[in-house]
C-alpha cells in the first residue's frame, strides 16, 4: 500500500502486468464478475491493493462527482447513536471538501452487494466494519468483500484483537468504568445489575468490563440479557428483570438506548429513579438530556471520533498518512457524566 505520494496513479495496465493477467481479467476481478477462478481473483486484488489502484468511475459508467467521497458504514440508523455519529462525520467531511455516502449495513438483504457497490463509488471508507485479520477483507454481517485500493478506518477497534492492520479508532471506557463503579459504591448501591445487549448465557465485553470494575469496589454485578441494543429491548429486558431477576438497586445498561427503555419500564411500574433504582447508560447521546430524570452515562465525544475518522481517511487518501500502523491508530476515551438518574 502506498505510504507517501507517487508520481502517477496506478492504472489497469499496471495491475494486469503485476498479476500476469489481461485487462479484461482485472475488470472482472475488481467488479466481482464471474468467469475467473478464485485464485486469479485473489492475485488481481492483491496486486491492486499493493499498487493502490482505484478503478475509474467513468469506466463503470458513473459520473465523477466534483468532490471526493467518503463511505460511512453504520450498523442501524434506528439506533440514535448512529445518526449523531453520521451528522458529526458529515460536518467534518464538508470542512475538508468531501461528500459522504452513508450505508446502513443492517437494513439490507444483501450486505455483500452493499459493500461491493459502496467500495466502487467512494475514495475511502470509515465506520463500523468487520475486517478479516488475515487477508484484509472488509466484511459486513459475515459477507466478505475486498476493499482493494481503498483507505479504511475502522471505528471501535477492539484492542484485545491485537494491533489494527488498517486505520482505526479505539473507544476506551477504562477510566469511565472505574469512575462509575466508584460513584455507585459511594451513593450506596449494593445490588447492581448489568442489562446487556446479549442473548442468555453470553455476556458482552462491556458487561464483563462493568462486572470487573464493580467487583473492585466489592459489588457483585449480575448480568441480565436484553437481547438487543434498542429502547424496546431495554424496556422488555427491564420487565423481565423485575419479574424474574434478582433484587437490584442499580442498572448499568449496555448503551443509552437500552437505558431509556429501563427508565420507561421503571416509570410504568412506579419504580422511582434514582431513589429506588439508579440507572446508567453508555454513549452519551444528547437524547439522554431530554428525558426525566436526565440520564447518567459513560459518554463518548462523538465529535472527536468523527474528527479522527475524517482526518485519517483524508490523510490516507492524499498520501499524507500511511494506510496502517500506529500513526493511524487513535483512541477516544469515555467519561462519566453524572446526571439525575444515578
Amino acid at each position: 500500500m502506498p505510504v507517501g505520494g507517487t508520481a502517477r496513479s496506478a492504472t489497469i495496465n499496471d495491475v494486469a502486468a503485476a498479476a500476469g493477467v489481461s485487462r479484461q481479467t482485472v475488470t472482472r476481478a475488481m467488479n466481482d464478475m464471474r468467469g475467473i477462478s478464485a485464485d486469479t481473483k485473489q492475485r488481481v486484488l492483491s496486486a491492486a491493493r499493493s499498487l493502490g489502484y482505484r478503478p475509474s468511475r467513468f469506466g463503470r459508467g458513473l459520473v465523477k462527482a466534483p468532490l471526493n467521497t467518503l463511505g460511512l458504514v453504520i450498523d442501524d440508523l434506528a439506533n440514535p447513536y448512529y445518526p449523531e455519529l453520521a451528522a458529526a462525520v458529515i460536518g467534518f467531511a464538508a470542512e475538508r471538501g468531501w461528500n459522504v455516502m452513508l450505508a446502513d449495513a443492517v437494513h439490507v438483504r444483501d450486505r455483500h452487494r452493499l459493500m461491493t457497490d459502496l467500495a466502487q463509488q467512494v475514495d475511502a471508507i470509515v465506520g463500523y466494519l468487520s475486517l478479516d485479520p488475515v487477508d484484509g477483507s472488509g466484511a459486513a454481517g459475515g459477507d466478505v468483500v475486498e476493499l482493494a485500493g481503498l483507505p479504511v478506518v475502522r471505528i471501535d477497534h477492539d484492542d484485545a484483537a491485537g494491533p489494527p492492520r488498517f486505520g482505526a479508532i479505539s473507544l476506551d471506557p477504562d477510566a469511565a468504568m472505574v469512575a462509575v463503579a466508584a460513584h455507585l459504591a459511594a451513593v450506596g448501591v449494593r445490588r447492581p445489575v448489568m442489562l446487556d445487549a446479549s442473548p442468555p448465557g453470553r455476556a458482552s465485553g462491556r458487561a464483563r468490563h462493568v462486572a470487573v470494575s464493580l467487583a473492585a469496589h466489592g459489588l457483585a454485578c449480575a448480568v441480565w440479557p436484553a437481547g438487543d441494543a434498542t429502547v424496546a429491548a431495554g424496556a422488555e429486558g427491564a420487565e423481565d428483570l423485575i419479574a424474574h431477576g434478582p433484587p437490584f438497586d442499580a442498572v448499568v445498561a449496555f448503551n443509552d438506548a437500552v437505558a431509556l427503555g429501563v427508565l420507561q419500564t421503571c416509570r410504568r411500574h412506579g419504580v422511582d429513579v434514582p431513589h429506588d433504582v439508579r440507572v446508567v447508560g453508555m454513549d452519551g447521546l444528547s437524547i439522554g438530556t431530554y428525558v426525566t430524570p436526565q440520564l447518567t452515562t459513560l459518554a463518548i465525544d462523538m465529535s472527536e471520533v468523527a474528527r479522527h475518522a475524517v482526518e485519517l481517511a483524508v490523510g490516507m487518501r492524499l498520501g499524507e498518512l500511511p494506510w496502517s500502523g500506529p500513526t493511524v491508530h487513535r483512541r477516544v476515551a469515555h467519561r462519566l457524566v453524572v446526571r439525575e438518574s444515578a
